[in-house]
């Protein structure tokens, strides 16, 4: 296998480049301290104060030291804030080990809203579950919550995706023989009651959990009863009288030790036979990267020196190497794990033309062109043959456009490796690096397209098409809907205003927010975060035959 050769240190731009980097990474580092806050340091301190552990501090005690890697903390950033906000949307998921098994865990924060379901709350639960279901986690809840968020009940109540999913998803994954656990650490009221009671076994926690379909207020004013809530639904009742719940514990910590040994009672399921050989790291450091990625998205740089910070012992097996060189395939082992690459090429690379020597011209580096997208189709093909993990590495400006590309079929060609992408059955995860536009974000496994993990570096940006060309389509159309008489001040400013609000939509955080991504990462913890996702995708040993539509050709 070739070790991709790698010297950029002598690239002038690299110290500049770091710095960059390291300040974006200490200023997202301030930002998600804060996020950890939750309800901020006087809820916090309430909760505790109740004897109580913080949502965090319970997944602590529940999983293996140093095995929890949280996804989804940026879920909910900016928006909500005229009910000040819902920090990581109201609830802590991730992936972590409990006595030496891999599991999804999922635990409401009490100290935002009471642990409160604002429709991002409820989405982010979701994708916990399709993460549990498509990987065959086991899942364990830990329950504090109020319920719906009230005031935005509309949004998150009836429609198919929304609040009653939950349950739907909670009864699929007990019959698919995924394992699903649950811990009633505080309230637990109304619709919510039935999470718990639909896993497959329950705990509560005497004195702070309760369970119900209607709190004291509301029977008071249904049928007359007065009465408090650990009467009408605390640990003794729902476990010793109503049978409810299996375990009731005095506290937190016990209820999470009972939970960490039931575990590892739990028998072992048969995983998928990826190909696994001992790990090497690779030739160069992680550090490094920093000083590859350019600050400005339009500058070209070379995709095999970020693989050769990613892949084990710096190796990649090129698939078509001299071919559709704007996407580079090829296998390789990160980790231990055998897996195929899907990178886009961001350098201007030469592509022939002709015979001769000189017959060649340049393709522009992040655009997918005909050959790159039906090279890319063959391998996604080839790896589901293998049966090898995807990665996909996201640097994509689109699909070429112009008369030429038009009339060598580009949309023939794209449609390919789109059919190919979305019928693929061997597990995918994507990486966003840098750009992703339009039906690029579609090729490379963007989230609409099965990805079993989605993961972005603070670098990546999002959207339709890049910002300036789309403020200058909007820029366009608003001026013509306007007539004439628009002074060129008045331009300006509504350009300005146009970019503003499209660079903001591009932000990583903004995707994050909405779960567009699961999460934003330190390019230096990429191959850690890889291997493990690898490691919960290898749980599902149920692969289903690979087949495509129809293809033109």
């Amino acid at each position: 296998m070739a070790i991709l050769d790698s010297n950029v240190k002598q690239d002038t731009n690299f110290e500049a480049r770091q710095a960059a980097w390291h300040q974006t990474l200490d200023t997202m580092h301030g930002e998600t301290e804060i996020i950890r806050l939750g309800g901020g340091k006087a809820s916090q301190e309430k909760q505790l104060k109740r004897g109580k552990m913080l949502a965090r501090q319970r997944i602590e005690a529940l999983c293996d030291p140093g095995t929890f890697i949280e996804w989804g903390i940026w879920v909910g950033h900016g928006m909500y804030e005229e009910y000040r906000g819902a920090p990581a949307g109201g609830v802590v998921t991730g992936t972590g080990m409990i006595e030496g098994r891999e599991v999804m865990v999922v635990a409401n924060d009490a100290t935002v809203k009471a642990g409160a379901w604002f429709p991002i709350t409820c989405k982010k639960i979701l994708r916990a579950q399709e993460m549990a279901l498509e990987n065959r986690l086991p899942i364990v809840y830990l329950v504090d919550s109020a319920g719906v968020f009230l005031p935005l009940q509309d949004e998150i109540f009836p429609d198919r995706e929304h609040f009653g999913r939950v349950f739907y998803n909670n009864a699929r994954l007990s019959a698919e023989g995924i394992f699903q656990m649950a811990a009633v650490m505080g309230s637990c009221v109304a619709g919510g009651a039935y999470l718990p009671i639909m896993s497959d076994e329950s705990h509560i926690v005497e004195g702070t959990g309760s369970i119900f379909l209607a709190g004291s207020h509301l029977v008071k004013a249904a049928i007359g009863e007065q009465i408090d809530n650990q009467e009408l639904g605390g640990a003794v009742v729902q476990c010793d009288i109503s049978g409810v719940v299996d375990h009731r514990h005095p506290d937190d910590a016990s209820c999470l030790a009972k939970i960490r040994s039931q575990f590892s009672q739990l028998a072992a399921t048969p995983r998928a036979p990826f190909a696994r050989r001992e790990p090497r790291p690779p030739l160069h450091p992680a550090e490094e990267i920093f000083g590859i990625v350019p600050v400005d998205r339009s500058r070209p740089y070379d995709v095999r020196d970020l693989l050769a910070r990613l892949m084990d012992g710096s190796e990649l097996d090129e698939f078509k190497a001299t071919h559709g060189q704007t996407l580079v395939c090829g296998t390789g082992w990160i980790d231990g794990w055998a897996v195929g690459i899907v990178a886009n090429q961001r350098s201007i690379v030469p592509r022939r033309t002709g015979t001769g020597p000189r017959d060649k011209e340049l393709q522009i580096g992040g655009v997918i062109y005909s050959d790159s997208a039906a090279k890319g189709a063959r391998f996604v093909e080839v790896c589901n043959q293998k049966g090898i993990p995807l990665i996909f590495i996201q640097d994509v400006t689109g699909f070429m456009v112009g008369s030429r590309a038009e009339r060598g079929g580009i949309i023939k060609d794209g449609a390919k490796m789109v059919n190919a992408v979305a019928n693929s059955v061997v597990p995918k995860i994507t990486l966003f690096v840098g750009n992703s536009y339009g039906a690029g974000n579609y090729a490379m496994c963007g989230k609409a397209y099965g990805a079993r993990f989605v993961y972005a570096w603070p670098s990546a940006a999002i959207a339709v098409m890049g910002g300036e060309q789309a403020s200058k389509t909007l820029l366009g159309i608003q001026l013509k809907n306007r007539g004439d008489g628009v002074s060129e001040d008045e331009k300006k400013n509504l350009l300005d205003r146009i970019q503003k609000r499209y660079s903001d939509a591009m932000d990583p955080r903004y995707a994050a927010s909405r779960l567009w991504v699961d999460d934003i990462i330190d390019p230096r913890q990429t191959r850690e975060i890889l291997s493990r996702s690898l490691a919960c995708a290898s749980l599902n040993d149920r692969l289903p035959e690979f087949k495509t539509g129809v293809l033109q050709t």
